[in-house]
């Protein structure tokens, strides 16, 4: 499966999941990352650098893709390790910092991480969804006396752990409209098989589906799409929703969308029956399988999730023809 063109966007740990799957079936994977986290040592970097992309979660794909001999498994160490104490170094991640200064020093978001992922003997390619840093706006109920009262709030933090309802979000970024990075939506274009979640749905998820140029390239790419779906709902921003859930909220915000697949864990859904009808609104089948690890029933199991990958692609050739080119 060495040729299966893979791309898989997110962010966080959800991202880093489905990286680590793929990478047991095809060399020829491309992660595309959100950049709109405002939290953290990404957060605290952006406040202090203006124009910065959040390097934490472009990181964390990178760490997902490197390789595995000891001179790659030293430098993905050393961009995890966090200072410890309580200075103005306390709980960034060295990685963030090299990513910052890179740049500074080279100024193109995609070079940097270019030469970053030689240091960690990357195997694919990291890519930011956005060349700039973004921004998530809400449209929250429930916050108010009257919970039909929408109140508007800002940021990937705030949004995360919101305790109200989130019903809508937007983009914003410093020139207004988002602009999708050209490498990342070339990359979907010529994919053969896409992937959207787990991860948080409303900040990792979603925000890739409001950049004009990758909804687009999404709407328009002849690979087989999938989306993949947590395991367990996220505290705060998708509080109690079922699983069919998140896929009406994918059709509010990209009603033009289309998939082939959905991808849930078998002892997730309660009711098969409304998730296969949810799924069918966005053209797609439904893969049911045990793909969450035996010890953390919140976490994929990459080598489960890899085997339904595999299933997904060998089932939704295009017209029977070859998966690979």
């Amino acid at each position: 499966m060495t040729k299966l063109k893979a791309v898989a966007l997110g962010g966080g740990h959800g991202l880093h999941a489905t990286l680590t799957a793929l990478k047991r079936i095809t060399g020829d994977v491309t992660a595309v990352v959100t950049v709109a986290d405002d939290g953290g040592s990404s957060g605290r970097l952006r406040r202090e650098i203006s124009g910065l992309l959040p390097p934490g979660d472009l990181r964390k794909a990178m760490a997902a893709l490197a390789g595995e001999d000891d001179e790659s498994r030293l430098w993905t160490s050393l961009f995890g390790h966090r200072f410890g104490g309580t200075g103005a170094l306390a709980g960034h991640a060295v990685g963030n910092l090299v990513l910052a200064g890179l740049l500074e020093q080279l100024g193109d978001p995609v070079k940097v991480l270019e030469h970053a992922s030689k240091l960690l003997g990357v195997r694919g390619r990291v890519l930011p969804m956005s060349n700039e840093p973004l921004d998530i706006e809400a449209d929250v109920t429930g916050l108010d006396e009257d919970v039909n009262d929408v109140r508007r709030i800002r940021g990937q933090v705030a949004i995360a752990t919101t305790p109200g309802l989130v019903r809508r979000i937007r983009l914003t970024a410093p020139n207004g409209r988002p602009v999708g990075c050209p490498d990342a939506v070339q990359a979907v274009l010529d994919a053969d098989l896409v992937l959207l979640g787990p991860g948080s749905w409303f900040t990792s998820v979603l925000p890739h589906l409001l950049v004009p140029e990758l909804h687009d390239a999404l709407v328009r790419t002849r690979a087989r799409k999938a989306l993949v779906l947590n395991l367990v709902p996220q505290p705060g921003e998708t509080a109690g929703f079922s699983p069919e859930r998140h896929l009406d909220v994918v059709c509010e915000h990209a009603p033009e969308l289309k998939v082939d697949a959905v991808i849930a864990d078998v002892d997730s859904v309660p009711t098969p029956d409304r998730l296969t009808r949810a799924a069918s609104a966005l053209g797609a089948r439904t893969h049911l399988a045990r793909i969450a690890a035996p010890d953390a029933v919140e976490r994929h199991d990459p080598e489960a999730l890899a085997g339904c990958l595999r299933q997904v692609v060998d089932e939704t050739g295009m017209g029977g023809t070859s998966p690979w080119r």
